[in-house]
Formats: structure tokens, C-alpha cells, sequence
């Protein structure tokens, strides 16, 4: 049958990106208590087009993943974007996928387990040699010295309690329900399970999806005894992520949904080991 897509485009414009977006499909992840997680992703896939084909072939995506689906680990998801480059002689493939990363996690008090859900994304791409130093010698001189590149993100939910409405306030303080939002690049292995736990730890109180009586006093006490300023939780986490020497670079957000505003409190806050401190 005739192939379209291969036909020569005589428009002379390149495409950066072409492919699927919108994939949902079920996937396994690694999980540090049960070895491996079923859960679900909405994938993007991408790869570049040169300016002389007509089109990709959009299949070929699906095919790929399809593939690797049963083992998305973080260097797998890298080796999945690779394969997606070759078979399609492109320069470079892009990839991201978010997916719900679920964890048992017990009431504090009276023990009772119920599971939690966490967000996660994995982005990343890889290029050859070619784009490499091509990219080196144009506009994205700061992508080029590396043929890939990776980084997680993991979204925790956690319980904050304003500092300063507890410092004026005769009766409690106002509390809030917040997002911290951490990414990072891709160093020596790490745990999902690890990073959420350095946020909860940052946090005036964790969040849980099963609360007895004893243990809603326990945290609504735990939390009052911690206030945390949005800027409090993204400089804590950030004091953490630093001390372990692990990520080259990375990023935290928190974002407060405010219980006595029509608005969300936000801060953010990057690092990178060869810039030094942003």
C-alpha cells in the first residue's frame, strides 16, 4: 500500500515535535514495598520531524510503549524514548507521562490503613550525536551537553498552619489544605516513596485518607505545633533535597488553597549543582 507519510514535503519546514498526545493506558511502575505497581498514565509522545517528510508514522508511538509498558522504570522510560528515536530516524523523541502513584499509609493513631494517591510525572527526551552539536552551536546552547535527559515529578498533599494567624488569633489559627509540587533530574536511583516521605516530614502535618476521632486530634494538635508559611515548606524541602546529594538539579513549588482567601499562597524555589544556589 502506498505510504504517504514518507512522501517528500516540498514546504521546506521542519517540525520540532509530532506524535501522540492524550495516551491513556494502563502501566506497571516499581514500588519499594511491593516491587511492582498497576496503575494508569496519560502518555505524550513526540519525536521530530525533518523538512523534507511529509508525516510520522503515528502507530509506531503506541507500538513502542506498548511494548515497554509492563517495566516503565525510570531508566526504561529513557530506553522507551531511544527506541521511539531510532525507528523512526528522527534526531530527537520526547516523552511525558503522569500517572497516579498510590501508597498504603496507616491513621497515626488508631492504625488504620487506607490508601493514598500521589501525582506523578516522568518527562524526558534523548537526541543523537548529530542534534547534539547542532543544538550546541544554536539558540539551545544550554540543552546541548547532554543526549538525554530525564526528570520526576512527584505532587504531595500535605496540611498547613498559618504562623501568623496563630500569633494574633485568641481562638486557634486558620489551616489549610496545600500541593508541594518537587521535580527532579535524574541521578542515582531514588525511591518515589522517599521524596514523599521528605515532604510530609516538612509539612505542619501529613495528609490521610482515614481519620478516626483520635487521629483527626492528633493532627489538627501536630499541625498547630508546626506552622508553616508557604515559604517555610519550599525552603524546608529544599534544605532537604540539598543535603542529599543526590539530584544535579531540581525544583519545589508549594501551592496553600487558602481556607480564608479566594486565592492560593504560592512559592518556588530551583537548584542547580553547577549554577549554585538560583
Amino acid at each position: 500500500m502506498i505510504d504517504v507519510q514518507n512522501q517528500a514535503d516540498s514546504r521546506n519546514v521542519p517540525l520540532a515535535k509530532v506524535g501522540v498526545k492524550g495516551l491513556e493506558y494502563p502501566i506497571r511502575v516499581l514500588d519499594r514495598v511491593n516491587r511492582i505497581q498497576h496503575t494508569a498514565a496519560r502518555v505524550d509522545l513526540y519525536a521530530d520531524l525533518p523538512r523534507h517528510f511529509k508525516g510520522t508514522h503515528m502507530s509506531r508511538f503506541i507500538e513502542i510503549f506498548h511494548r515497554y509498558r509492563e517495566d516503565l522504570s525510570m531508566p526504561r522510560f529513557l530506553e522507551m524514548l531511544g527506541r521511539i528515536r531510532e525507528d523512526l530516524e528522527a534526531e530527537s523523541a520526547f516523552g511525558s507521562m503522569t500517572f497516579p502513584y498510590f501508597m498504603e499509609k496507616n491513621a497515626p493513631i488508631s492504625g488504620l490503613p487506607g490508601m493514598m494517591s500521589y501525582e506523578c510525572r516522568y518527562q524526558g527526551w534523548v537526541r543523537s550525536a548529530q542534534a547534539r552539536d547542532a543544538a550546541g552551536r544554536g539558540a539551545q546552547a544550554r540543552d546541548a551537553p547532554g543526549r538525554k535527559h530525564f526528570t520526576v515529578s512527584v505532587s504531595v498533599p500535605v496540611t498547613t498552619v498559618c504562623p501568623c494567624s496563630r500569633a494574633i488569633s485568641d481562638r486557634g489559627a486558620h489551616n489549610q489544605r496545600g500541593i508541594v509540587r518537587v521535580e527532579v533530574e535524574l541521578g542515582p536511583f531514588f525511591w518515589i516513596e522517599d521524596i514523599i516521605a521528605l515532604v510530609e516530614r516538612a509539612a505542619s502535618s501529613p495528609v490521610y485518607s482515614i481519620l478516626k476521632r483520635e487521629d483527626e486530634k492528633f493532627v489538627t494538635e501536630q499541625a498547630y505545633d508546626n506552622p508553616k508559611f508557604v515559604e517555610d515548606l519550599v525552603r524546608d524541602v529544599y534544605i532537604e533535597l540539598e543535603g542529599m546529594n543526590t539530584f544535579p538539579r531540581f525544583s519545589v513549588e508549594a501551592e496553600n488553597f487558602e481556607s480564608i482567601h479566594n486565592h492560593s499562597a504560592f512559592a518556588f524555589a530551583e537548584y542547580d549543582r553547577e549554577a549554585g544556589h538560583e
